[in-house]
């Protein structure tokens, strides 16, 4: 049984999104404030995280950062007001992999997160993928879901590992915000599709890290991305 953490400082909202996990048979762990939940995560994280963003000691983006810290591949999902588009920036930038608005549907939030704990813990049945995926300086290891680049390890989350694969797929090739949020979200009836942009920021910014030199993921305006062939 996986364990969902909610982090909401809002009573209401916090304690129906556990109610319906509860009904679907998830463990859950509530917390009123990020400065609660980072405490208790020293005893162990759960398997995935819904983190209000505006919150009084500890906000969510900044447990997001704390999480992504430790490595941790954990899923997290934010809940955000419509309004507030830099927030949801911020917080996919920060190492969030997705984002319910609020006023948000309990059906919608339920379909993500079951979405992102597959991604998250392939079914074991699935045959493993033997050699992976090598582009140039890029490697893939697809049974790990660990990216190398010049040799140097990437420390991608699932949401990424599957985005940036999708583009080695086909170096060269255009990958729309479309086709690469469905590459990394392939059950999910709602893709964020305004969220591709974040992540491939993120991407990005790991990539460089292993090596200041690469410079491999070119926007193409008005479509989407695509890995140069020769990265």
């Amino acid at each position: 049984m996986n364990t969902i953490g909610v982090v909401d400082d809002e009573k209401n909202i916090r304690e129906t999104v556990c109610m319906a996990l509860r009904r679907e048979g998830y463990g859950v762990a509530e917390y009123s404030n990020g400065e609660e939940a980072w405490a208790a995560f020293g005893a162990g994280i759960p398997d995935l995280l819904v983190l209000d963003i505006m919150m009084p000691r500890m906000d969510g983006i900044e447990l997001c950062r704390r999480v992504r810290a430790l490595r941790s591949r954990v899923p997290i999902i934010f809940l955000s007001s419509r309004d507030d588009e830099i927030d949801r920036v911020l917080g996919l930038e920060s190492g969030g992999d997705d984002y319910v608005c609020k006023p948000f549907g309990m059906r919608e939030l339920l379909a993500r997160i079951r979405a992102a704990l597959r991604r998250a813990a392939p079914e074991r049945d699935e045959p493993p993928t033997a050699a992976g995926l090598s582009v140039g300086r890029l490697t893939m290891d697809d049974e790990r879901y660990v990216a190398r680049l010049s040799g140097r390890a990437v420390p991608l989350t699932v949401t990424e590992f599957r985005m940036l694969r999708s583009l080695a797929e086909s170096p060269g090739a255009v990958r729309t915000r479309e086709q690469l949020m469905r590459s990394a979200f392939p059950d999910d009836c709602y893709p964020n599709d305004r969220a591709a942009d974040s992540h491939i920021k993120r991407i990005r910014g790991k990539l460089s890290s292993a090596d200041e030199s690469f410079d491999g993921i070119e926007t193409v305006y008005g479509l989407g991305y695509r890995l140069a062939i020769d990265p």
